[in-house]
């Protein structure tokens, strides 16, 4: 018997109809080529999600520059060359009767000289220990060039007939180090007040939306806070939300931390409480009239069931549990499943290609 939770109720995003309240977070994949082409393990991987009937997906992110690679074999948009492989991911699940964004996202301090081809690049020359990187600070000229490269990629990703596209400003990467105050020391334009800090994420919003009019909808990952102190809180997270509301997002998925702060912002298992975001992801909710995805560690579906009918999230965001079984989803509708298998022990993320390290690979 169908399960006739609020979680398999519609919810509507940019124009576009979500089947139901489920979302894939962006999750890097390590199955791209090494000039970040798609590949057919990708094109199988996003068909499965679809299969499993994940209400909205959203692709790993994608880099809209060399200089913002962040990981080896990541998924890249910073070349008309890479729309053809793209489109091999977007029709794959529109053939399975699903809805995905492109995720596109600069990695700024979060990388290496041999990964991005350069000295990382940052608002401020703040030394990054997990990486151990000083970046250089961006000239008001690299950051404009950068705006602009977000803008093609997003161009790139509807080309390639992605629905709508996410803005990564989370995790500290380049548009979330600019929004941290502890990352963005400048005392230009760029930076100061908070207007200033989210200054190069709103010149994305509207340069997309000069050049793409409604057939873009987009929707940004944000942090609610870098977890130590010196970082972005929620209090400022808050504000920025209705800031970029009123610039056209149309959704907000809320996630927090930052490797540095010692506690990013994929928590290892076993966790002690799921949905260790949703308060903040509440918070926003109560100052915003757009969608928001609540996240952190979910895994049972009368947990998220409560999340949605007490108005803590409008959507469930689940990364992990998603390596494990792509259609788990269809299993909590199906009712054949109560909760995710997932442990949270972090051991799919694997650079030939993410995996549950706790299932067995099927034999070739």
């Amino acid at each position: 018997m169908k399960n006739e939770s609020v979680l398999f109720t519609p919810i509507t995003i940019g124009g576009i109809e979500i089947t139901n309240r489920f979302v894939r977070s962006a999750t890097h994949d390590y199955m791209a080529g090494r000039d970040g082409s798609v590949t057919d393990r990708e094109v199988s991987l996003y068909s499965e999600l679809a299969q499993g009937e994940t209400g909205l997906i959203v692709s790993g992110h994608a880099y809209i520059s060399p200089s913002g690679k962040a990981s080896p074999f990541q998924i890249g948009a910073y070349s008309d060359d890479l729309i053809e492989g793209l489109s091999g991911i977007s029709k794959a699940v529109h053939e399975n009767g699903g809805t995905i964004f492109l995720q596109i996202a600069h990695a700024g301090r979060q990388t290496k000289a041999k990964l991005c081809g350069c000295t990382p690049l940052a608002p401020s020359a703040v030394y990054e220990p997990t990486f151990d990187v000083t970046p250089v600070e961006m000239s008001p000229e690299d950051i404009k060039r950068v705006i602009d490269d977000f803008i093609q990629a997003a161009r790139r990703a509807r080309e390639a007939g992605f629905d709508g596209v996410q803005l990564h400003m989370a995790h500290g990467y380049l548009l979330s180090s600019f929004l941290s105050p502890h990352t963005n020391r400048r005392t230009d334009e760029w930076g100061g007040t908070l207007q200033n800090r989210l200054r190069a994420a709103t010149g994305i919003i509207r340069g997309i939306s000069d050049l793409l009019g409604n057939d873009c909808p987009l929707i940004v990952k944000l942090n609610s806070t870098d977890l130590f102190d010196g970082g972005l809180t929620v209090e400022e997270s808050i504000e920025a939300a209705v800031i970029l509301e009123q610039h056209g997002i149309e959704a907000i998925e809320v996630s927090g931390g930052i490797t540095e702060g010692g506690k990013g912002p994929i928590w290892k298992g076993p966790l002690k409480e799921e949905g260790y975001f949703v308060s903040n992801a509440e918070r926003i909710k109560e100052a915003v009239s757009i969608p928001v995805f609540g996240l952190g560690g979910l895994r049972t579906l009368s947990v998220m069931e409560r999340i949605i009918r007490n108005g803590g999230a409008d959507m469930i965001s689940m990364c992990r549990p998603f390596i494990r079984d792509p259609h788990i989803v269809k299993k909590f509708h199906e009712g054949r499943a109560a909760a995710s298998d997932c442990t949270s022990c972090n051991g799919c993320h694997n650079l030939r290609g993410i995996r549950c390290s706790l299932v067995r690979p099927a034999v070739q």
